[in-house]
């Protein structure tokens, strides 16, 4: 096989590394902070079932970057890339207007990641932009 597209494999791989460093961040320690009784079983429950979603996003859109990192350059591929990348997007900045509205002085430690989703949807819009190799 062979790459037709080294963006969408760079940004398959990170999205496969950011799956992988989210499950292993919340089963190591977000997810446990939870058991003990400090919050409700039900918030306990939706925050867990949240947490597994994003993380299963993540891998969903790394496999697709990694076929499509591989298949022929088609109108198909650039309209998912640029759905993908609206969603990012759209999550960066709820994620910076809900850190904002409830303590601002948390924006800066979420700089880093805000900068990693920037570089994602840079990178993904960028192999949008180029020509699958023939």
């Amino acid at each position: 096989m062979r790459i037709r597209n080294y963006c969408y494999l760079t940004a398959g791989v990170l999205a496969v590394l950011f799956a992988a460093t989210h499950a292993w961040n919340g089963h190591a320690a977000v997810l446990p902070e939870l058991d003990g009784g400090a919050v409700a079983l039900e918030t306990e429950t939706v925050f867990t079932y949240v947490w597994h979603i994003i993380t299963a996003e993540k891998m969903i859109f790394g496999v697709a970057f990694l076929l499509m990192a591989f298949v022929g350059d088609s109108v198909k591929h650039r309209f998912a890339a640029w759905m993908i990348a609206v969603i990012l997007a759209i999550r960066l900045a709820v994620i910076l207007g809900v850190t904002a509205a409830f303590d601002a002085s948390m924006l800066a430690a979420s700089s880093i990641d805000a900068a990693a989703i920037a570089v994602y949807i840079a990178l993904i819009l960028f192999g949008a932009r180029t020509r699958s190799r023939a």
